[in-house]
């Protein structure tokens, strides 16, 4: 902007300060007189109280151009009163809402902190249960002591009278299971049908090397009253006999009744023909017994091949 086409004012009062500089004093411009450095400005004192608010003010004539004195009232509306050219934002389509957003906690105006009564409340029923929970535990332990009898205090030691000291199951007595099963020499047993005794073939087993012979005839037999069978069961009937070298059987009945099954007495000593004395060996049989007494019976029948020699009969549990 040059000097000379901003209206009829002059440079010097476009610049309210243009009388502090060389160039603005060299065009004549001059301190202002009054106001607050502005030209031509208007400086007016009122008394206090003087001024009545909401009344349109007198307004001091504004040439074309100048700018208004600091303090000054604007010509386009007066002091308290509504602008025409002015718009409240919230008139305006898409302005600003006039609504109040409430601050947090603002619960009418007021605000709020954290329920902390509650949370007290809620500390001082769980302190109350687990105080509670230990006394029942405490007293119910009490209580299982003496029902059990497990007390291990100081008067646990046993008092006169009472059951500890009855005596304990010897450690010598074995279960049925291991009890020792009879065994018998067979010159002990009961002989007919020609059965007899002899010791004239050594190797025997039984005291004084005596056995039972002469079971070379249909009907002749040795009987066992076997007792003390802890309970009924599954046995093996052991034979202790020899051979001349060659097989023999016989017939096996327990409790009178036959096996359809003959005992076995074959060479198993592998002893040469006609050797009784290297022929000596053993042989089983299973059977069923009844608890306790129970009779068995070694006989030679029809079909049967009795040349043998019995030594010695036991049983082992099978």
């Amino acid at each position: 902007m040059t000097p000379g086409n901003n209206g009829a004012s002059t440079p010097e009062d476009d610049d309210p300060f243009g009388y502090l500089y060389a160039d603005g004093q060299a065009r004549g411009a001059q301190p202002p007189s009054g106001g607050y450095g502005y030209p031509n400005a208007v400086n007016r004192v009122r008394a206090v109280g003087e001024r009545q608010y909401g009344q349109q003010p007198a307004q001091a004539p504004q040439q074309s151009g100048q700018t208004a004195a600091y303090g000054q009232v604007s010509q386009q509306g007066a002091y308290g009163q509504p602008n025409a050219h002015y718009q409240a934002p919230e008139t305006v389509p898409g302005g600003a809402s006039t609504t109040r957003t409430p601050a947090y906690g603002d619960g009418g105006g007021r605000g709020r902190g954290p329920n902390t009564k509650g949370l007290l409340i809620g500390a001082i029923a769980v302190l109350a249960a687990v105080v509670i929970g230990i006394s029942v535990a405490m007293l119910g332990g009490d209580d299982s002591d003496d029902a059990g009898g497990n007390n291990t205090g100081a008067d646990s030691t046993p008092s006169a009278g009472k059951d500890s000291t009855e005596p304990s199951q010897s450690s010598s007595q074995k279960p049925d299971d291991d009890a020792e099963l009879p065994k018998i020499d067979a010159k002990a047993l009961q002989l007919a049908g020609g059965a007899t005794t002899a010791s004239d073939v050594s190797g025997a087993k039984a005291d004084g090397g005596t056995y039972v012979t002469g079971f070379n005839a249909v009907g002749a037999s040795v009987t066992w009253n076997v007792n003390g069978i802890p309970k009924k069961g599954q046995y093996r009937l052991y034979l202790n006999y020899g051979v001349p070298g060659k097989d023999a059987d016989a017939t096996l009945s327990v409790n009178g009744t036959a096996q359809t099954r003959p005992v076995n007495m074959k060479n198993f000593a592998n002893a040469p023909e006609g050797d009784y004395e290297k022929g000596w060996t053993n042989t089983w049989a299973a059977v069923q017994l009844n608890k306790g007494t129970n009779t068995l019976k070694i006989s030679c029948e029809q079909g049967n091949q009795c040349d043998f020699n019995l030594d010695q009969v036991y049983l082992v549990k099978g």
